[in-house]
């Protein structure tokens, strides 16, 4: 590990018992920094309603540390709206966001479109699939935007489970985001959890930074936001324990796959491979090939979006 990282490591990984939700306030108030929490959701019935109940009750009725919470919805089909919007959060389509440009199918398209619906000075992206959600996971990843003005991107850190084995969730992270970053993006190599899906940025960061539409988005923000701004104004809290839904392993090349192209893109963005992934399944005439495309395609930076500008200015 490099010198400069096990720096970054003392100086720059902290828990979420560092700072108390009062400390956190109090700074809050002192800075007139406004928190916006975003819940990308597609077919999450079963989990969305926990995971607003809590961030309600602890950081917005019994601390008002959260301004807004806002629940995206990327077309659901089952009652992940209604579920999210009855345990009090605003909920709203993708498709309603921007309808200029056509909406597509991915993860980073509902965030890239979030900045355009949300208001906060900071915003906080958590995924709406978590189980055992604590507010820890919210209030963990603002404190260090809220009371170090040098801090512009925060990471949750964690430990994840797989099944009842300890430690053996995030296997995407193991066997592709972490060799990629060890050997293209050594500086990043203390990441904890690169790919996890719960972290909080100052929107003066996010606004303008290219979106990854798809699974790539982690790896690209964290990638891109270390050039922008440098290592010394990123940073990791430990949250504790993650436990949410585990795809299965197709899925999980299908995530590999759109993460090695985004990495591949930041690398050398002349020279293009084919963006197609097949994978193999077996039928009742033997193994089957399906080939799935990669996703390719990027949102522009939320500054070169003139609705976004004029939101700004009204």
């Amino acid at each position: 590990m490099l010198e400069e990282v096990e720096r970054w490591l003392n100086a720059r990984s902290w828990s979420a018992g560092d700072r108390p939700v009062q400390h956190l306030l109090s700074a809050k108030h002192a800075t007139g920094q406004s928190v916006s929490v975003v819940l990308p959701a597609l077919d999450e019935e079963a989990t969305v309603g926990d995971i607003v109940t809590v961030i309600r009750r602890e950081l917005m009725l019994r601390v008002p540390l959260v301004d807004e919470l806002v629940v995206v919805d990327s077309g659901s089909s089952d009652r992940t709206a209604e579920v999210a919007a009855a345990a009090g959060a605003r909920v709203v389509h993708r498709d309603a966001i921007l309808p200029r440009i056509p909406a597509v199918p991915g993860k980073g398209e509902v965030l890239w479109r979030s900045l355009l619906v949300t208001g906060g000075d900071i915003v906080c992206f958590v995924d709406a699939d978590l189980r055992e959600f604590s507010a820890d996971f919210v209030s963990g990843i603002v404190g260090p935007l809220l009371t170090d003005p040098d801090v512009h991107l925060v990471k949750a850190m964690y430990d994840r489970p797989l099944g009842a084995a300890p430690g053996q969730g995030g296997r995407v992270t193991e066997l592709m985001a972490r060799p990629l970053l060890n050997m293209h993006w050594p500086q990043l190599a203390g990441f904890v959890q690169p790919l996890g899906g719960e972290y909080a940025a100052r929107r003066s960061l996010l606004e303008r930074l290219p979106f990854p539409v798809g699974y790539g988005v982690e790896l690209g923000m964290l990638v891109d936001a270390l050039h922008l701004v440098g290592l010394d104004a990123l940073a990791q809290v430990d949250v504790g324990v993650r436990v949410h839904r585990h795809q299965d392993g197709r899925a999980l090349g299908r995530m590999a796959a759109a993460i090695y192209r985004t990495a591949q893109l930041r690398l050398a963005r002349g020279h293009l491979v084919r963006p197609t992934l097949t994978q193999f399944e077996r039928g009742a005439d033997g193994f089957e090939p399906h080939t799935y495309t990669v996703d390719t395609e990027e949102r522009p930076p939320m500054t070169e979006i003139a609705e976004y500008a004029t939101r700004r200015v009204a």
